[in-house]
């Protein structure tokens, strides 16, 4: 029947974390995928699971580590986050030092990682749970008071935290940009956190989905000309683009 379908849907998500539509089918093969994805979408509505690009994955899995509000910031603009979070995963190299912030495009990155030795510093308490799953990276977390709605982590010694330690990339997602204002986000400890970041690393790639654009958060910590690539979804403007291109950005 359709409800124990479902339910058996919901019951596999959440033992499994995450689940593509291509592994339902495998589960389910005398159902069609357009069926399974209309079951995923009456699961979503039911606020049971959050839809990702090819699949789903678990409400539960990502309130175990982040709770209700960041929950619900994850599960805005999924299929953007997944596209920029899985762009920004194949950057990273073996090897690498990077700084990964605390927001809920970063916790996809956190997912789409490659399970390969590298080192992490993160302000992001689920973002640094997530990593500590793969055994191969090692996650540094910065200390300092716990800013509730993103459970990041930033103080006014971020600086002397940082004031040894070496990584080339930065990738930050920012809450809001515009040309004008830059990019900004919405605590002013964090800006002053993420402005010692990017002074701090050889390359800082920004991840900003498209709904992003226009909008304006109450503390700027960045402008165009610090930033080295911008990783976006399909809908980015094309004037703005060029705009960033013709600074000599690369614009994924």
């Amino acid at each position: 029947m359709k409800r124990d379908r479902i339910s058996e849907i919901a019951e596999l998500i959440d033992k499994r974390g995450k689940l593509s539509l291509k592994q339902l089918g495998e589960y389910f093969p005398n159902v069609s995928l357009m069926t399974l994805r209309r079951d995923l979408f009456l699961l979503e509505e039911q606020g049971k699971i959050i839809r990702v690009r090819g699949g789903a994955m678990s409400v539960k899995d990502v309130q175990k580590t982040s709770g209700v509000p960041y929950t619900k910031k994850t599960a805005m603009h999924t299929d953007e986050k997944i596209v920029i979070a899985q762009k920004a995963a194949g950057l990273i190299d073996e090897g690498a030092s990077i700084f990964i912030d605390a927001g809920s495009t970063a916790l996809y990155l956190a997912k789409e990682m490659r399970d390969v030795p590298c080192n992490v510093f993160t302000n992001g308490l689920a973002v640094a749970t997530e990593l500590a799953k793969k055994k191969n990276v090692v996650v540094n977390l910065l200390g300092g008071p716990l800013i509730k709605d993103n459970l990041s982590t930033a103080s006014s010694f971020s600086s002397l935290y940082f004031a040894d330690t070496n990584f080339e990339l930065a990738v930050i997602a920012a809450a809001a940009f515009t040309p004008e204002s830059g990019f900004s986000c919405g605590s002013q400890v964090e800006a002053d956190l993420f402005k010692i970041i990017c002074k701090k690393a050889k390359f800082t790639y920004m991840m900003l989905d498209s709904s992003k654009i226009g909008k304006i958060k109450p503390y700027t910590f960045a402008h165009i000309e610090d930033i080295n690539v911008i990783i976006t979804d399909d809908a980015f403007p094309t004037a703005l683009k060029e705009q960033f291109e013709a600074m000599n950005i690369v614009v994924l």
